[in-house]
């Protein structure tokens, strides 16, 4: 009887033994993200890895975390910067515009310029545009012969291929077939958030903060 109890109780501790102990699964994070700040996206997916499934979102306001450039001009949510950008006005290397002033810079995009230059911008909606309007035009009108890039990489695109054109990009846009004329200024790069972090996504703030 003691031989049978035993026996029982050994398989019981193996069978106890065998038993995986369940893993919880990532938490999914939404991240909504400025086509500005598409670069700070490899660096959110590096420190996600087994932490945390990044989902990406249309919509800010429905978003756990907010990649952008600049700060808006209303901030009412939570915002930890990550990094820094300088956004550039630049030009193609045949481009005849040199380094330019702050003054030539306005009367350019105003439209006041040398009329065979032509400017590009992005929709006024767009952070890199608004820190342009703000450090550059101080709320000046652009030149309504200004064309419209929806992004960087289509602005980058049409300013490599049109030796003629000038446009805005940020640092982390500039290619080697482009150059700089001026430096508008630096921004913070912020991830903002509805709710205060708690869990993975003050996790990967941290991860980000320290990248």
């Amino acid at each position: 009887m003691k031989r049978l109890l035993l026996a029982g109780l050994i398989l019981l501790l193996l069978a106890s033994c065998s038993t995986e102990t369940p893993q919880t699964p990532p938490q999914v994070v939404s991240v909504y993200s400025t086509s500005a700040a598409a670069p700070w996206l490899t660096d959110l997916y590096a420190c996600a890895e087994s932490v945390a499934t990044i989902s990406r979102a249309d919509d800010p306001s429905a978003a756990d975390i907010s990649l952008r450039i600049g700060e808006p001009e209303f901030l009412t949510s939570f915002a930890y910067q990550i990094d820094e950008e300088e956004v550039l006005i630049v030009a193609h290397r045949q481009n005849p515009v040199q380094t330019l002033t702050i003054e030539e810079v306005r009367a350019l995009f105003a439209g006041l310029g040398d009329p065979s230059v032509q400017v590009w911008v992005y929709a006024s909606d767009e952070d890199v545009f608004r820190v342009f309007d703000q450090f550059a035009m101080e709320g000046r009108s652009v030149s309504s012969s200004a064309r419209v890039a929806v992004d960087p990489a289509q602005m980058s695109d049409a300013l490599t291929v049109e030796a003629g054109a000038v446009g805005i990009l940020p640092r982390s846009w500039l290619t080697a077939s482009l150059r700089e004329v001026y430096s508008v200024t630096k921004v913070p790069v912020l991830v903002i958030m509805q709710r205060e972090p708690q869990g993975a996504v003050g996790w990967l703030i941290d991860c980000l903060q320290n990248k």
